[in-house]
């Protein structure tokens, strides 16, 4: 529920963003009534095959899921039910922003710049960690399962969230208390936090803070105190953290400060909740 209002979330693309992903539903064969103007959102099911989450074909060469959901959110449910070796292709698209095919008589370049959304149990009966039903899954069943998420592409996961099971009473409780945030108050700070970080970056190649490599950050004319990268830094000695979730920590906590309005560089609170939500938390 959570990864299908994602999108809601996102501002408009822009012209050359929508033509893109226009011309990637063309592409991949799907019928086109106008420019597409919203992100799209791809949701594979956990038996797609490489060739079909990242693109391929054996005479003409079509975008997979991955590519079609460029700019928008690629959704995989029941994450750790994907083969490993299909997972791992998405390692390099995480990295670069580009998905490459190569096949014996033509290489092809798709747009790979797109939001990855994993679901997972926590083990294969679902049943880990609730206080009613006894879970039935040895630990090495548990070990084995979530296993088949390598620590490569979790150490490219920016977020982590634990979701409890919801009670009915939670829901009774939430059904008589109004919402906090609607989904247009959430797109509008959204667009307000994407204006901080466009203008930052007016003078670069990026739009987005995602695209910005991490050496960028770490320049001496953007390079945040050390008091305020105490935690990171403590986290990066001890081997807690790897030097691309030490950049990729302080991208997120660049959009923090930029969801808190104005211009200013992250606080020391910034880089420590981006660090806290790297780790998998309770919500």
């Amino acid at each position: 529920m959570l990864a299908q209002r994602l999108p809601a979330l996102l501002p408009d693309l822009g012209p050359e963003e929508s033509l893109e992903v226009t011309s990637l539903s063309s592409l991949a064969g799907r019928t086109l009534s106008g420019l597409i103007s919203r992100p799209p959102m791809e949701s594979p099911h956990h038996t797609t095959s490489a060739a079909a989450l990242v693109g391929g074909g054996s005479k003409l060469i079509r975008p997979g899921a991955a590519a079609r959901a460029a700019h928008g959110v690629l959704f995989l449910d029941e994450a750790p039910e994907f083969p490993s070796s299909v997972l791992d292709t998405l390692r390099q698209p995480l990295e670069s922003g580009t998905i490459t095919v190569h096949r014996a008589n033509a290489v092809a370049h798709f747009p790979g710049r797109f939001q990855l959304v994993l679901a997972a149990n926590p083990c294969p009966c679902g049943q880990y960690g609730t206080s009613d039903i006894v879970c039935v899954c040895t630990p090495m069943n548990r070990r084995r399962y979530l296993g088949r998420l390598s620590g490569p592409l979790l150490d490219r996961i920016d977020l982590q969230l634990r979701v409890n099971r919801v009670t009915a009473g939670a829901i009774r409780v939430g059904a008589d208390e109004p919402s906090g945030v609607t989904t247009a108050q959430a797109r509008a700070r959204v667009e307000g936090a994407r204006a901080v970080a466009g203008a930052r970056l007016a003078s670069t190649p990026w739009k987005t803070n995602a695209e910005v490599p991490g050496s960028w950050f770490r320049d001496g004319r953007r390079r945040l105190p050390g008091a305020t990268t105490a935690s990171i830094d403590r986290a990066l000695e001890r081997g807690t953290i790897t030097m691309r979730g030490y950049d990729r920590v302080l991208r997120v906590a660049w959009t923090l400060a930029d969801l808190d309005g104005g211009d200013s560089a992250p606080t020391r609170e910034h880089v420590g909740w981006a660090l806290f939500l790297r780790k998998s938390v309770n919500a």
